[in-house]
C-alpha cells in the first residue's frame, strides 16, 4: 500500500459567489505556500454558488493537484462547508479564511508556527483595525463582548474571524451544524481543546462583490450562543436545570395554594363571603404565563437536543468533487 505524502497545511475556503476573487486569491495562497516550503492542499468549498465559482475551482484544479473542490446542489451554509472541509482536511496545521480576499494569506505562516512550536490547540484572527462599515463594526463588538463572558474564553476579541487555524485533531473532533461556525473556539473548549490563541491579522476592504451576511446574522448569534451555553452546560444532564426549576415551581405552587385556602378559610371562619380563588383573573394569567413559559422552553431545548443527535444532520447532498485523494 503506498504511504501518503504528509502535507504541512490544509486551507479551507468556503465561499458563495466568489468567482472574481478565486484566482487572485489560489495564486496568493501558492505564492505563501512556496515561498515558505510548505506542502499544502488547499479545499474550496462551493457552497452553492450561482455564479461561474465552479468553474474557476475546477480550471484551478487542472492548474495545481493541489486545489480540491467540493461543490453543494445548493446553499446550505458556511458551518456546511466547515463541515465538509475539516472532512476532507489532511494536513497537520488547518487553516480557514474567507473566499472574500478581506484575509489575508500573508499571516499563514506565523499561525502555524503558533499552532505547531507553541503547541496551540486553536488560533483565533482578531481584525483589531476593521474596514467594515460603523453599522457592522458596533453590532460585532457587542456581539463579541457577549460571547467572551458566555463561553469564558476571555482572550479572544473577534470569535467570527474567518481567519483561524487548528491542530488536525480538533478539527476530526468537533462537529459544526446549523450556525455553529461563529462559535467553533468555544466547540474546541467543550472538547477539552483549552490552548485558544490569538493573532492580531490584517483586515483588507473587500475587493469584488458585495457581503453575503445581514443584520439578521447577529440576532441568530446571539439565539446559537445561548443554545450552546445551554447545551454545555445541561445537555449531558438535563435533570440538573428542569428538575432544579421544576421543584421550584412546584415548592411555589404549594406553597401559593396553602396561602390562598389560609385566605379563603380565614374568611369563612370569619363568617365573610369570600369570591372564589377562580374568579380571578390574575390567577389565570399567572397560571398561564407559567404554562406556556415553560412548554416554549421545554420545546426549544427538546428540539435542540433532538437535532443535536439526529443522524442525517449533517447529511449534505455533493454534487461534484475535485482531487479529493491526497495532494502530491
Amino acid at each position: 500500500m503506498q504511504k501518503m505524502s504528509k502535507i504541512d497545511i490544509s486551507v479551507v475556503v468556503p465561499l458563495l459567489n466568489e468567482e472574481e476573487s478565486l484566482p487572485e486569491l489560489f495564486s496568493w495562497i501558492e505564492k505563501v505556500m512556496n515561498e515558505n516550503n510548505f506542502s499544502y492542499e488547499v479545499i474550496f468549498v462551493n457552497d452553492g454558488s450561482t455564479d461561474g465559482s465552479w468553474k474557476v475551482i475546477e480550471s484551478l484544479a487542472q492548474q495545481s493537484k493541489c486545489v480540491k473542490g467540493i461543490k453543494f446542489r445548493r446553499n446550505y451554509g458556511k458551518s456546511a462547508a466547515l463541515y465538509h472541509g475539516f472532512k476532507e482536511a489532511q494536513g497537520d496545521v488547518v487553516i480557514t479564511m474567507d473566499a472574500d480576499l478581506q484575509d489575508n494569506p500573508d499571516e499563514i505562516p506565523a499561525l502555524y508556527n503558533m499552532i505547531i512550536n507553541e503547541d496551540y490547540d486553536l488560533v483565533s484572527g482578531w481584525k483589531k483595525k476593521r474596514y467594515d462599515p460603523l453599522s457592522k463594526r458596533i453590532p460585532t463588538k457587542l456581539y463579541n463582548a457577549t460571547a467572551r463572558r458566555v463561553s469564558g474564553i476571555k482572550n479572544l476579541h473577534d470569535f467570527n474571524c474567518g481567519l483561524k487555524a487548528y491542530k488536525n485533531e480538533v478539527v476530526k473532533n468537533i462537529e459544526v451544524y446549523g450556525e455553529m461556525h461563529r462559535y467553533i473556539p468555544y466547540l474546541a473548549k467543550n472538547e477539552g481543546y483549552n490552548k485558544i490563541g490569538e493573532k492580531v491579522v490584517q483586515h483588507q476592504s473587500r475587493k469584488y462583490g458585495k457581503t453575503k451576511f445581514g443584520i439578521s446574522r447577529f440576532v441568530n448569534g446571539y439565539l446559537d450562543l445561548m443554545s450552546l451555553w445551554f447545551i454545555s452546560k445541561f445537555g449531558v444532564n438535563p435533570m440538573h436545570f428542569f428538575g432544579l426549576a421544576g421543584s421550584f415551581m412546584f415548592i411555589l405552587g404549594l406553597i401559593s395554594v396553602i396561602v390562598v385556602g389560609a385566605n379563603k378559610l380565614s374568611a369563612l371562619s370569619a363568617g365573610i363571603n369570600a369570591p372564589l380563588v377562580t374568579r380571578s383573573p390574575y390567577f389565570y394569567l399567572a397560571l398561564t404565563a407559567m404554562v406556556i413559559g415553560t412548554q416554549m422552553f421545554l420545546v426549544g431545548f427538546l428540539g435542540e437536543m433532538i437535532i443535536r443527535n439526529a443522524p442525517e444532520r449533517n447529511n449534505y447532498t455533493i454534487d461534484k468533487e475535485i482531487n479529493t485523494s491526497n495532494c502530491n
